[in-house]
């Protein structure tokens, strides 16, 4: 009894495990390795599409990498509702069509990585529902198309580091409600107005190792709720008017280690509702125009370790709300702050420099005294229109000189009443007279003009 039940049991065994293979060589695609019905492996190196044929639809856990394969075409996963993890990196992907992770519900981390993958393109990662984290680091990403992840609203976590980006496009990130961390390529070159547009929950957005010609306006809008907003280690170019304008509710402002040619305009309002502005570290090659700072809202304000123009316009920066707002401190700022021209100063703590021996650049002491000029030169006119005598001019008659800056008519001798009288007599004479000959020439003209027509 005991040999028969030895033997079937042996039978049962052998059946289960010749059903177990037929099963699995049934179910596992070529080139692949079912570890289970929920965890598949194709990292042959050989497979030139995906392998959609033969792939247990349970499977959960999906790794397609070292393949040669370049295009992953619209719906490519159709049918894998349970995948909940998606690894395709090191293969030859080089485009991304639209659509091409739709269907895939359960679907929670995203990697493509290493990779010739050149561009983003428009709603290539769109409805992607529940996915969490998408890492698209060490490609060669040069340009992110608008609505790349357009319907996506459920990822955290975007990772495109390690890309030679060198264009975003206005709304490229549109959608992407649930970010919070954002980690972008080093050496972008042109970020689009609205870039950002729509990124209302990101806490964290850092800009590094950017070469750009401009920080263009409206750059940021749409930018909301952010914690902390980094321009770090870059060529900023221009930072043009209107720049920061859209961007709501930061806490955080940082530009730190930059190289910037100009501020057009950096104007922070109440509107804003950024709390703190961090300026540290910057090279800034020349001075902000008077008027073009404006600093509202903020309850801190560091600006350290920058090397500013120490020429003529150090006045315009001494007076401007960087070194003189009401959230700074004028001495710290001097001694806290470098010189990075001229030459001579170079390197020097601004405390240092002789501020009161450097005079005012020529436009502003111009602009300065054209108001202050003014006045007194329209006086001047009607000094003169008005018969002021010029300085040393003999008053009247009597030989007296009075004062250069007295009116005749006001003097009380007889011989500066003569002669104001004669001068406005004189004055209106000869106006008259030019008037007059003015009006018989004119009429003489017409006259000619009507007697040649009545002959003709």
């Amino acid at each position: 009894m005991n040999v028969v039940w030895r033997v079937l049991v042996f039978i049962g065994v052998l059946w289960r495990f010749h059903d177990c293979e037929q099963f699995s060589v049934k179910r596992c695609p070529v080139g692949c390795i079912c570890v289970s019905q929920t965890q598949v492996m194709c990292n042959s190196g050989s497979l030139r599409e995906i392998p959609l044929a033969h792939m247990p639809p349970t499977v959960e856990v999906l790794s397609l990498q070292k393949n040669i394969f370049p295009i992953i075409k619209s719906d490519a996963f159709l049918g894998l509702k349970a995948l909940k993890k998606l690894s395709l990196d090191r293969n030859n992907i080089s485009t991304i069509k639209p659509f091409a992770f739709r269907g895939l519900p359960r679907l929670r981390e995203l990697s493509i990585q290493h990779t010739p993958l050149a561009t983003v393109a428009s709603f290539a990662f769109a409805g992607l529902q529940n996915v969490s984290q998408i890492t698209l680091s060490h490609n060669k990403i040069l340009r992110i198309e608008a609505y790349a992840f357009a319907g996506s609203a459920g990822i955290m976590l975007l990772n495109l580091a390690d890309n030679p980006t060198v264009l975003v496009e206005k709304n490229a990130f549109s959608n992407l409600g649930s970010v919070d961390r954002l980690t972008l390529p080093a050496g972008i070159r042109n970020i689009s107005q609205d870039a950002f547009n729509a990124l209302d929950t990101v806490g964290h957005l850092k800009l590094s190792f950017m070469d750009l010609t401009e920080v263009s306006a409206f750059t940021f809008r749409g930018l909301i709720n952010v914690r902390l907003l980094s321009l770090q280690e870059s060529d900023l170019g221009v930072i043009s008017a209107n720049a920061f304008d859209g961007l709501d509710h930061v806490e955080t402002l940082s530009i730190l280690n930059n190289k910037i040619d100009a501020i057009q305009e950096l104007n922070i309002t109440y509107a804003n509702h950024i709390k703190s502005l961090r300026l540290q570290g910057n090279h800034l090659l020349e001075t902000p125009e008077p008027g073009s700072i404006t600093l509202e809202g903020l309850s801190q304000l560091h600006v350290v370790g920058n090397y500013f123009p120490c020429g003529c316009h150090i006045h315009t920066l001494l007076e401007s709300p960087l070194a003189n707002g009401s959230y700074s401190n004028g001495e710290d700022f001097l001694t806290k702050n470098y010189c990075i021209s001229p030459l001579e100063y170079n390197g020097w703590k601004m405390s240092k420099v002789d501020i009161f021996a450097i005079g005012r650049c020529h436009e502003q002491v111009t602009r300065e005294n054209l108001e202050a000029s003014g006045a007194a030169s329209r006086q001047h006119y009607w000094t003169i229109l008005l018969g002021r005598r010029r300085p040393g001019e003999s008053g009247g008659s009597g030989g007296d000189s009075s004062s250069s800056s007295g009116n005749c008519c006001n003097s009380s001798s007889s011989g500066g009443s003569s002669w104001c009288g004669w001068y406005w007599w004189n004055r209106i004479n000869y106006s008259t007279a030019a008037v007059l000959h003015l009006f018989y020439a004119l009429a003489l003209l017409a006259y000619f003009k009507y007697f040649r027509l009545k002959i003709s």
